[in-house]
């Protein structure tokens, strides 16, 4: 491939799916610059993948799993720090506007706090599914399991989830 279709493909690839991939960030690591960095990692690396003349069957595939493995790297780099220690430390900013989306930035913190609460497996099961839209069979392609596996977490996630939110209303908590 020349490289000026290199670089429209890229591009293309780019637009079609940079919000998607930073989306997908911002809810795996809680942390809208971390998730900067990564969506840009991500691309930085489909480039130096598509620069080298390799070529892509499944371009969304391919980013997510590009993500995820750099998410996964970032996680264990950070091993030793939690999310709520981060965010305390740290400030949490998801990019609303506090005087205009106040009830938006509410209901995502706290389905944040939920999605913070299940496990890790769950979590990305449910976020790639609902958030970022995959099929379960491209889910299922990303993280190497069977469809069945993913369907099974996927309905444990929400139920999981559901289970926690009603906790969290008899107690009061801020979940």
């Amino acid at each position: 491939m020349n490289p000026n279709a290199v670089e429209k493909e890229f591009l293309g690839a780019y637009d079609q799916f940079a919000d998607a991939i930073f989306r997908h960030c911002v809810f795996r690591v809680s942390d809208r610059e971390k998730a900067k960095d990564l969506a840009q990692g991500t691309f930085v690396r489909l480039w130096d993948y598509m620069s080298q003349g390799k070529e892509i069957d499944n371009m969304r595939a391919f980013l997510y799993r590009i993500a995820n493995n750099l998410i996964i790297d970032e996680y264990r780099k950070k091993k030793d720090e939690s999310l709520d220690r981060m965010r305390d430390e740290e400030g949490f900013d998801i990019g609303f506007e506090p005087r205009h989306d106040i009830e938006a930035k509410d209901d995502f913190a706290r389905a944040q706090l939920l999605l913070d609460a299940l496990p890790d497996k769950y979590r990305e099961a449910l976020v790639m599914r609902h958030i970022d839209g995959l099929s379960v069979k491209d889910i299922a392609r990303l993280t190497h399991e069977t469809e069945n596996v993913i369907s099974v977490r996927i309905h444990r996630a929400i139920e999981k989830l559901k289970t926690l939110s009603e906790k969290s209303h008899q107690n009061g908590k801020h979940y």
